[in-house]
């Protein structure tokens, strides 16, 4: 429960404004509109700069009017429930804590996938005519949303998905106080090795004219992107975190799979079929559609005869939960009124963010690298499973 002091004057500024006016209009708030005896915070909407340089420029001009702390640079997919409770779960119990390294886990996949609906909003009937179609929609996010620039690299990756690792790999913060917390995370960000080029798949979406699927926007900015991470400190090393988030596609999906090794030396080697990697233990934490804690685990199949099966645990919210989730803004904008920034990017965590992904912006920027085409509607890329086979990550679609 939130407890303020009524003789304390609060003023939050929200800036949802292009990026090209963000400092001039920044600046005449701290020059103008601040207040002198009471706290001052500041929001900004994604992108945070264009690009390493300009992210840069913008971080030190905003520490030239506002301090680190009054700065909040929200990112609405960092409040959801399913963010928070990566620290929760692993924390607060010891069945996971002490599996939580190389030793025991073999992978981690961090996916987001969004729909076209999702991307355009609902498709409400008029009376004037039908729903929108596929295509309609589709036109709109080709006119819109990434018309330029390093397209869902600079929207999610470079903040949403790096987040997400950074609060899943980090080392136990001595407190739960916010700064102690970003504290870990950019730890984690300063460990995580540059991307190479090479470990990394793009994709666009094909636009839509008319009816007839095929025709694609003039630029080459992503809408999907692929990519293997890893993590160069002894907690971590050699584990692949293996990225997927893209736009128009077959379904919105929200998800977080951590796949441990095999038994040394199995028992029931022989009894669990001939495909061995169904076999893994699982932990996924799924948000969209369902959110829901899932563990999968061996079992035996009822009957006489010995044989195993591949089964989950499932906590789904919806059934154990009769409670109304709040909007993630809803979260974090009150996180913002109660000064608490463990989910708003520090501006040493933007520019580790960034360091990770530039080899791979440079070589967008010296057309070394292209998207690959894919339908709307679809799975995205053909070459999206060659980074999982790379790697030797078992890919699971369901």
């Amino acid at each position: 429960m939130l407890v303020f002091d009524t003789t304390i004057k609060y003023r939050i500024f929200y800036l949802s404004i292009p990026q090209e006016a963000l400092l001039d209009v920044a600046a005449c708030l701290a020059d103008k509109a601040q207040t002198r005896n009471g706290r001052n915070r500041i929001i900004i909407e994604k992108p945070f700069g264009f690009d390493p340089l300009s992210s840069s420029q913008l971080t030190k001009s905003l520490l030239s009017k506002f301090k680190e702390n009054q700065i909040y640079r929200i990112d609405h997919l960092l409040g959801r429930n399913i963010i928070e409770n990566l620290t929760v779960l692993r924390f607060s119990n010891l069945v996971f804590e002490p599996l939580w390294s190389r030793k025991y886990i073999s992978s981690v996949q961090v996916i987001l996938s969004e729909d076209v609906v999702t991307q355009t909003g609902s498709r409400p009937k008029t009376s004037s005519g039908p729903p929108p179609t596929i295509s309609d929609q589709v036109m709109v996010m080709s006119c819109g949303w990434y018309s330029d620039g390093y397209g869902i690299i600079g929207d999610i990756v470079q903040s949403h998905i790096l987040q997400t690792i950074a609060l899943l790999a980090m080392e136990p913060p001595i407190s739960l106080d916010d700064e102690d917390i970003r504290n870990e995370k950019v730890k984690v960000l300063r460990s995580t090795r540059k991307l190479d080029p090479k470990d990394v798949i793009l994709g666009q979406y094909k636009a839509v004219s008319g009816d007839k699927v095929g025709f694609h926007t003039n630029n080459v900015t992503p809408t999907y992107f692929v990519a293997a991470l890893y993590i160069d400190n002894a907690r971590w090393d050699g584990v692949p975190f293996l990225i997927t988030t893209g736009m128009g596609l077959i379904e919105h999906r929200v998800e977080i799979r951590i796949q441990f090794h095999h038994v040394p030396g199995n028992l029931y080697r022989e009894r669990l079929g001939h495909n061995i990697d169904m076999s893994t233990n699982e932990l996924i934490l799924h948000d969209v559609p369902d959110e829901a804690i899932l563990v999968r685990i061996n079992n035996k199949i009822p009957g006489l005869a010995l044989q195993l099966d591949a089964s989950e645990l499932n906590l789904l919210y919806k059934d154990k939960y009769k409670i109304e989730v709040p909007d993630s803004y809803e979260h974090l904008l009150l996180d913002v009124i109660d000064g608490d920034n463990h989910l708003f990017m520090r501006g040493d965590e933007l520019e580790a963010a960034w360091n990770i992904l530039s080899p791979v912006l440079k070589e967008i920027d010296k057309k070394n690298i292209s998207p690959e085409l894919y339908e709307v509607g679809g799975r995205g890329p053909i070459g999206t499973f060659y980074p999982w086979e790379k790697h030797g990550i078992r890919w699971l679609d369901d």
